[in-house]
């Protein structure tokens, strides 16, 4: 049974999560990317809890159900705090499982104080192709008006995303649209996360993250990539395998940077294969 549960961070912002599982068994802690939400995870969260993992499933701060900053306190530090606050008080081995802007996330928390059993990250190195993160800029930034309708936040998601099948029913994208005082659907993210500079920091903050956890070779690290991805290539996977030389890579064919949401079967299939050799579900 999956359960709703709201852990409070430590400047007291709420996060809003699915937790399902064995009560007593190792956790998985799933952390999503940017703009989007713990709904992403939905397939993931289901095939950890059949082979018997304990799953925290959260939104990030500025998105989905979660909190928004009032001092718009969106770094990775800030981030990192909220994982803290997760898996604060577990008895139990846990790993952290981040795409993208989550991934970044749990690098960090590994590098500034948490335990984890293993790291995943999805689609995300340090060292990125700026022509890909560009693009998911770009339409983070687009469409500050929001729209008048689902069919015209479709058109936006296809636009972008022209690789995946446009959904014949566009209801499941409320999960990530908010109606707003003005009557029109508005992403769910919060405008304050953007600032000039995010960027830089954030990948120069990866990159320092990177080199902390890669002087721990007993911190099993997997980087998960979507070989359609343009967001990070050969050279980003060289440049991190230098950071980090017991770094494990698992490619999905047919999946772009939205991997688990791409290739579903494949993305669990590399996790919990990763899983049963570094955190088993059971603990001994």
């Amino acid at each position: 049974m999956v359960t709703t549960k709201i852990f409070r961070s430590a400047d007291g912002l709420e996060l809003v999560a699915d937790v399902g599982g064995p009560e007593d068994a190792p956790v998985v802690v799933l952390m999503h990317g940017g703009g989007q939400t713990r709904h992403s995870w939905s397939g993931a969260m289901r095939a950890l809890m059949a082979r018997g993992y304990r799953v925290i499933n959260f939104d990030a701060r500025g998105h989905g159900e979660s909190g928004w900053s009032k001092d718009r306190a969106y770094s990775l530090d800030a981030r990192a705090g909220d994982a803290a606050a997760v898996v604060e008080g577990l008895d139990v081995p846990y790993a952290l499982v981040g795409a993208s802007m989550g991934g970044g996330t749990a690098i960090h928390a590994a590098a500034t104080g948490l335990k984890p059993a293993a790291v995943i990250l999805v689609d995300i190195v340090p060292k990125v192709e700026t022509a890909g993160v560009n693009r998911i800029r770009d339409f983070m930034h687009g469409n500050p008006d929001g729209f008048a309708s689902l069919e015209e936040a479709a058109d936006a998601v296809a636009s972008y995303y022209p690789e995946r099948p446009r959904p014949k029913n566009p209801e499941g994208l409320m999960k990530n649209l908010r109606l707003r005082e003005d009557g029109r659907l508005h992403w769910h993210w919060d405008p304050g996360m953007f600032n000039p500079d995010m960027p830089e920091n954030f990948h120069a903050t990866m990159v320092r993250s990177a080199d902390t956890i890669g002087r721990d070779p007993t911190l099993p690290v997997l980087v998960v990539r979507g070989l359609m991805s343009d967001v990070i290539s050969d050279n980003g996977i060289a440049a991190f395998r230098q950071q980090v030389p017991h770094l494990e890579v698992a490619d999905v064919e047919q999946a772009g940077h939205m991997v688990a949401g791409d290739r579903n079967d494949a993305f669990n299939a590399a996790v919990l294969d990763f899983l049963a050799r570094h955190m088993p579900p059971t603990v001994s």
